[in-house]
């Protein structure tokens, strides 16, 4: 086990990685996972203020991931937390102080908070170490907490968290609260360019761009899992991805009101004019300063593109718009197959997958069953089969984002 000053360091050294992702979710997922190396902690959660409650954004549990077979990840219950004393993690963020606690079923009775066990009944577990962290800002703002169960000795047995370690994971929680508040700002700021195209299409909402990009790093992330992608290769692209998807339909800002907001049917003319949202939106990104822009752009263009050739808006210049590949009539040909970037095909399958499954003034939601039959009807038609297969796979956690970004008149 690394010595306290090592494990400094190790913190140290972690704050250009985190200081390098620039997605909310990604960075959340990230200082929990780095939180429990450092500390050598078998599980935790990490949770995220809004208002008076504490939201849990990510749970992480190497036992009962053990339990999965390979490559599935552990899914965990969204649920909130009051601040207020009468929990460990809402003790942490109501007081600003570390909690650190030897064995949560010997908490003394005269101690402003308790321990709940219902997890661990329902989940066959057992927590006994338990240390939470406020993430809190240089102007005393708590922003969240970090809590960890289970440190770990160098045998595997389950130990008691030290002082040592209070004070290096606060150290590392300060660091981690310097880019959530800058992860916080690019989100708020790509929530901006969302609200413009909510202004034109109500359907563009912050919940569903959410559901949408976190559907597609979970498909993305399997698929690169099962191709062999290299780790660091994952967490860079997750990165990127996560925003980019959250971008696919901004080219709409560009479109007509008479044609974006229409109640009944469109006219074949029409229809082109609604189709060059693509175009609009991959145009956004031609001066391309980061590897971002690159994805953004290929999510943009590409996510209508179907696998069969039938999508849009195909083999076109973007600058121009001119075609490079045309059928007998002139029209571009859509792309198909491979030819499809596999962002554009990640974010295709995401995109629908959520607006079935979401009330529109037009229609009402989809139950799950029916949504789950028509993406089977699509494989290898609309879909990539394989991305099918792959989104059926990682099901569990889409539906927890699901619940994570619900709209607001289906929260409950």
């Amino acid at each position: 086990m690394a010595t306290g000053s090592k494990r400094l360091r190790q913190v140290i050294s972690l704050d250009l990685e985190l200081n390098k992702l620039q997605d909310l979710d990604v960075l959340l997922e990230r200082i929990l996972t780095e939180a429990r190396r450092v500390m050598n902690a078998d599980a935790g959660s990490i949770y995220i203020r809004n208002d008076d409650q504490l939201v849990i954004n990510y749970a992480q549990n190497d036992t009962k991931q053990a339990e999965l077979p390979p490559g599935e990840k552990l899914i965990y219950k969204v649920f909130t937390v009051s601040i207020d004393t009468s929990t460990v993690s809402g003790y942490a963020a109501a007081t600003g102080e570390p909690v650190n606690i030897r064995d949560a079923y010997q908490i003394p009775e005269n101690a402003p908070y308790g321990f709940n066990p219902t997890y661990d009944k329902l989940s066959g577990y057992k927590t006994k170490s338990i240390l939470s962290i406020p993430l809190r800002t240089n102007t005393a703002e708590i922003l969240g907490v970090i809590q960890l169960i289970n440190k770990k000795s160098a045998k595997g047995n389950v130990i008691a968290f030290n002082k040592e370690d209070e004070l290096v994971l606060m150290h590392f929680a300060t660091n981690a609260t310097v880019a959530l508040q800058r992860a916080q700002m690019t989100r708020a700021i790509l929530l901006r360019m969302i609200k413009m195209a909510e202004l034109r299409d109500p359907k563009e909402t912050g919940p569903h761009v959410n559901r949408v990009a976190g559907y597609s790093v979970e498909i993305y992330e399997r698929w690169a899992r099962l191709h062999g992608i290299d780790n660091d290769e994952i967490e860079r692209t997750k990165d990127n991805l996560r925003m980019a998807a959250m971008l696919h339909d901004v080219g709409k800002v560009a479109i007509s009101d008479m044609i974006l907001k229409k109640p009944g049917r469109f006219t074949d003319e029409e229809y082109d004019v609604m189709k060059s949202h693509t175009l609009m939106g991959a145009r956004l990104f031609i001066n391309k300063q980061s590897d971002f822009d690159e994805l953004a752009q290929l999510v943009a263009l590409n996510h209508h593109e179907n696998w069969d050739g039938s999508g849009y808006p195909g083999h076109i210049d973007i600058e121009t718009g001119s075609p490079i590949k045309t059928d007998a009539l002139g029209n571009p040909l859509g792309k198909r197959g491979e030819e499809i970037p596999l962002f554009g095909q990640i974010v295709s399958i995401s995109d629908v997958y959520d607006a079935l499954r979401s009330r529109r003034v037009y229609k009402q939601a989809w139950t799950e069953d029916q949504t789950l039959e028509e993406l089977q009807k699509m494989r290898g038609t609309k879909f990539n089969p394989e991305l099918v297969d792959v989104f059926f796979k990682v099901l569990p956690n889409i539906q927890t984002i699901s619940a994570k970004y619900a709209d607001p008149d289906e929260r409950n």
